[in-house]
């Protein structure tokens, strides 16, 4: 079914299909972890990151966007961990700012707000470097703001944010010499890329339920630690 506005209770089925989508990926994501250091812990903390925004509104139901998104904003801005999770949550707050006053929003709006979450992340942080899921998150919004418009649907709406996206995620190589010399493309963006895919998933009818194997390992490893610390 093509879907003509975002409401709140269709954009927390998004968010959680995306979070999802990340979790059956975020393994795959933590082993692209070469920027700012190899310590291989993307995926883990970005996924820690939305689930904290979806576990605050798993079970509240929310048709106004603005508030909807407030709350997801808040709990991914409470349990960010890491760069790409502190940058992740500045992304959806920056999407949240963007829905104020609004109940629902159409695909000229969500482009808007796309752009405020883009914007937001990049004040974030104090040296932002390209080729990493800044980039990626910029130009899939600066696409949407270019080619949005009122006839067009939600889901053609995140079809065209996602196809931009991963061209972008291909090119990060080309701006980040340490990724290329790795071989491998920015995993902060491909973590982004993989929350996307999940809400398209969803407004496409396919709701994922990731159930993670449970294994015990007694051998010690090497685990690097990120610091954070959140101001409100």
């Amino acid at each position: 079914m093509q879907v003509k506005r975002l409401d709140g209770e269709l954009f927390k089925g998004l968010v959680i299909n995306g979070c999802e989508n990340l979790k059956a990926n975020y393994q795959y994501v933590d082993s692209l972890n070469v920027f700012p250091i190899p310590d291989g812990d993307t995926g883990t903390n970005m996924r820690m990151t939305i689930e904290g925004g979806v576990n605050e509104v798993y079970s509240i139901h929310e048709h106004n966007i603005y508030e909807m998104s407030k709350k997801i904003s808040r709990g991914m801005l409470m349990n960010a961990r890491g760069n790409s999770g502190v940058i992740l949550s500045q992304i959806f707050r920056g999407i949240s700012k963007g829905l104020e006053g609004y109940d629902q929003v159409d695909s000229i709006k969500l482009a808007q707000a796309l752009e405020r979450g883009v914007e937001q992340a990049y004040k974030a942080v104090k040296k932002p470097a390209e080729g990493t899921i800044l980039t990626v998150a910029k130009d899939g919004a600066h696409k949407m703001s270019l080619i949005a418009n009122s006839r067009m649907s939600i889901n053609e709406f995140f079809n065209e944010y996602l196809i931009e996206l991963n061209e972008s995620l291909i090119r990060t190589p080309d701006l980040l010499p340490v990724l290329k010399e790795a071989g491998v493309v920015d995993s902060g963006g491909q973590g982004f890329v993989y929350i996307i895919e999940g809400m398209l998933r969803f407004l496409n009818g396919e709701e994922i339920h990731f159930e993670e194997e449970v294994t015990q390992d007694n051998e010690e490893e090497n685990v690097g630690y990120c610091a954070e610390l959140v101001v409100v």
